[in-house]
């Protein structure tokens, strides 16, 4: 009885999909399957839902005058939802308050920032969300931060809230963004100790749109800051100086008196 052995000489690598899957219906064997998978992370969600938009000139306007009026107007009228969505947040969370929560998110703001000067990604893992890691940390590396909060301007508070369902309709997630009005200090070195960005001895008032998520239907869910909404009418930051390496002068040719001049001394010694 003649067998149809295999041929273990031949290298599969030169062989086309095509060709491999032949022989292995001719062998009896289920051909590979092709697994085309993706890794998901559903701790936190993929971007900010509803973004709020901030109203251009905020903090400079008097609610006296006829723009601080009419953005105060339209703040009212876009707050409905948000009261629902607190309403929700607390359903889930019977200690939730929402003006002990603006605090709460404060204080998680200041841990956050230090954690990135101190560079401690233990702790930044329990303060920002794993969306928003990669994005505090990107270019931090061989650079030293000085970063100090000094005093808060205006009474952080909320001024937007959403939930939403991701995958399942049980499955919520609530953001809640912080208008934040502080005064603070930020100082970027260098891996040379050369000053790219800031000051650590003038302070700055900084405006900022910080937007915390939880996953309240987890039980051990914590609030966790998400993103920072930065609005279009902001002037753009001057971009840091960066340190470059100069190019090396290209070395003039002897000339035949110096050439002569070089063997001379050598033979000498």
């Amino acid at each position: 009885m003649k067998v149809d052995l295999i041929d273990y000489h031949e290298k599969n690598d030169e062989l086309t999909p095509q060709e491999i899957r032949m022989k292995m219906k001719q062998r009896g064997l289920h051909p590979f399957r092709p697994w085309n998978e993706r890794p998901i992370n559903i701790s936190c969600t993929p971007s900010v839902f509803e973004p709020y938009v901030p109203p251009e000139y905020d903090g400079k306007l008097s609610i006296a005058s006829k723009d601080g009026a009419k953005q105060k107007f339209e703040f009212m009228e876009k707050k409905s939802k948000t009261y629902i969505a607190i309403r929700k947040v607390g359903n889930y969370d019977e200690d939730f308050d929402i003006k002990m929560f603006v605090d709460e998110a404060q204080d998680i703001y200041i841990k956050a920032h230090k954690a990135i000067a101190d560079e401690d990604e233990d702790l930044l893992h329990d303060l920002v969300t794993e969306r928003a890691f990669p994005l505090v940390t990107h270019e931090t590396k061989n650079k030293t931060i000085r970063w100090e909060f000094i005093e808060t301007i205006e009474k952080p508070r909320a001024v937007h809230a959403r939930v939403t369902e991701v995958i399942d309709k049980d499955n919520l997630f609530a953001q809640i963004t912080v208008r934040m009005h502080t005064k603070q200090t930020l100082a970027v070195y260098d891996r040379f100790g050369r000053l790219m960005h800031g000051s650590e001895v003038i302070a700055k008032d900084v405006l900022e749109y910080v937007v915390f998520e939880k996953h309240i239907s987890n039980t051990n869910g914590t609030w966790r800051m998400h993103d920072k909404i930065i609005p279009d009418w902001l002037p753009k930051r001057p971009a840091g100086i960066r340190t470059v390496r100069e190019p090396l002068e290209e070395a003039e040719p002897f000339t035949e008196e110096e050439r002569e001049i070089k063997k001379e001394t050598a033979s000498a010694v």
